[in-house]
């Protein structure tokens, strides 16, 4: 009898336990977080403008001051965007590296800008730009760009001169420029035209007086006579 006494408080024991770790089991702990972080909004500056083309390609610039000489050097292999801002009317080339995402260009389109083909490659340009903040400090850089086809090199050739085009009549920094450089060539076109007219009547006094003074000759012989 003590037996079976011992051997049922042994199941019973036994029961208990499982029972134990089976509702452990279904138990979710939740942990409150110790810091509350705020969420935090990234921006990329790119949010008042629009893109206009959108390319892989990969990036070159001209360094010259390695103690090899002059050569140029991979910057990156990304995706190249060209970025049209909505109230200034700015263009820009932003091209960022695959992973990274770290900036390898940063610049404007302006009107004067001339993109180039490069020698020996009908998917590659060179251009050159005053002030690329690629490094956050605006610097002056001669720049490769090359496409994966010609197809892809020939939509960014076109994109790139019709935003020169864009920004020289719609920004008003290079409009307004424009608009006193015309004023300019106006100012000196009318000045050459009034000296020119101020030549012409010299020339035509000169020319009577020339004429007066042959005709007095002859009056002067005929009176000889």
């Amino acid at each position: 009898m003590t037996d079976i006494v011992k051997s049922e408080d042994k199941k019973e024991r036994k029961a208990s336990e499982n029972s134990d770790v089976s509702a452990e089991g279904d138990v979710d702990p939740i942990f409150e977080p110790i810091i509350s972080l705020p969420e935090v909004k990234v921006t990329t500056n790119e949010e008042n403008e629009e893109t206009v083309l959108k390319l892989r390609a990969k990036l070159y610039r001209f360094d010259t001051s390695g103690t090899d000489g002059p050569e140029w050097k991979e910057r990156g292999t990304g995706e190249l965007k060209l970025l049209q801002h909505r109230d200034n009317n700015t263009v820009r080339i932003v091209m960022r590296r695959d992973k990274t995402l770290k900036v390898c260009a940063n610049h404007f389109i302006t009107p004067w800008m001339e993109l180039k083909p490069s020698t020996g490659s009908d998917k590659a340009f060179v251009y050159t730009v005053l002030a690329d903040f690629a490094d956050e400090v605006p610097k002056t850089e001669c720049l490769a760009i090359r496409f994966g086809s010609v197809d892809f090199a020939n939509q960014f050739k076109a994109k790139f001169n019709e935003s020169k085009e864009f920004v020289k009549t719609k920004c008003s920094l290079y409009a307004e420029e424009a608009e006193e450089y015309q004023k300019d060539s106006d100012i000196e076109e009318k000045e050459e035209d009034e000296e020119d007219e101020e030549k012409e009547d010299d020339t035509k006094d000169v020319t009577k007086k020339l004429e007066d003074l042959n005709v007095s000759k002859e009056d002067s012989a005929g009176d000889k006579e």
